[in-house]
């Protein structure tokens, strides 16, 4: 069964590889990287894993957590838009981990305008993406684990909106090198989505020649539907110092995404004393037309008692001509 799992996830990531399209997709949000741990160390996170927000980066490192775990953080984005996503996870012990998780990007209030009125009707509506996950973990071995997600989307702009299934799948490999990692996820693989509500509903004249006859025709727009953001994503890290109080560790991560060219991404992060750590990444190298870089972050975990403990993360992250966004988030282990 093991071996059948890995040879299924490496021939579709073979057929994702041999694919050169790059277009438009709908749901462009659900590429926003969730978590300042994991934000910080330049989205460079599918190998390490080993924190809630797994259950976005690579849902297979969540049955390595051993504890279950709770998070909400707050992304301030470009333009006033604010993403925000809460994730727990219970642990089954030797029956894997559940997870739920929802992710909420909020454009903020806009005001309607018309042909009319194009400075504003005075009446106002708030668009916004979501989307909701159910997780599964499970170690298929000592070493070796699976996991995946099963994520209803939306989006919604004034009376339209568009829904859509998608399916995470990875893996996560630890060996005895040092503490090296190898983690594999596929992102996104589900339907198309199209806008659809009665903002679409137009006045519509048959024939604009003929007079006399019904020139307010009910008639309805038929949008394109567009594929979701579908990645494949590889995965090394390892843990380069690993001594008492002191913990270094170095990540990788080679992405392929359908609607952009690839890229890697790099991390690092230093703990000391369990407690305080430090991280810094850069992301999208050798995309050519990205903004994001530099990355940087701290966190701070604290044990009140040996089964329960608090955790909060910041990130900084470069946006070049865009500036820069930041990222809170804190957490609960239990």
């Amino acid at each position: 069964m093991k071996k059948f799992i890995i040879l299924s996830v490496f021939f579709f990531a073979i057929s994702l590889f041999g694919q050169t399209k790059v277009g438009s997709t709908a749901a462009p949000f659900l590429n926003i990287g969730v978590g300042p741990r994991a934000s910080a160390m330049g989205g460079a996170f599918v190998a390490t894993a080993n924190d809630v927000s797994s259950l976005y980066w690579n849902p297979a490192g969540a049955s390595r957590v051993g504890t279950s775990e709770a998070m909400f953080t707050h992304l301030s984005w470009f333009a006033d838009i604010n993403y925000n996503w809460a994730g727990s996870m219970l642990s089954l012990e030797d029956m894997g981990i559940i997870g739920l998780s929802v992710g909420y990007l909020d454009y903020g209030d806009l005001e309607v305008t018309t042909l009319r009125e194009p400075d504003g009707t005075g009446e106002f509506f708030t668009p916004h993406d979501m989307y909701l996950a159910l997780s599964y973990a499970y170690n298929l071995t000592d070493r070796f684990s699976i996991g995946a997600n099963v994520k209803y989307i939306n989006q919604k702009i004034w009376n339209s909106s568009a829904n859509g299934l998608a399916l995470d799948l990875g893996v996560l490999f630890l060996s005895d090198i040092y503490g090296l990692r190898i983690g594999a996820v596929i992102s996104n693989f589900g339907t198309d989505m199209q806008l659809d509500g009665k903002d679409l509903y137009v006045q519509h004249d048959i024939n604009g020649q003929i007079y006399g006859n019904n020139d307010q025709i009910l008639a309805k727009l038929n949008t394109d539907s567009y594929p979701l953001p579908l990645t494949f994503k590889v995965g090394v890290a390892m843990d380069v110092i690993d001594i008492q109080n002191h913990k270094l560790t170095l990540a990788v991560d080679a992405n392929h995404p359908n609607d952009n060219a690839e890229s890697l991404n790099l991390g690092m992060e230093y703990t000391i004393f369990e407690i305080l750590s430090l991280r810094g990444g850069y992301k999208s190298l050798y995309l050519d037309n990205s903004e994001e870089g530099l990355t940087l972050g701290v966190g701070l975990m604290y044990d009140i008692t040996p089964t329960f403990g608090l955790v909060f993360n910041y990130a900084y992250q470069d946006f070049g001509i865009l500036d820069y966004t930041q990222q809170f988030a804190f957490g609960i282990r239990f």
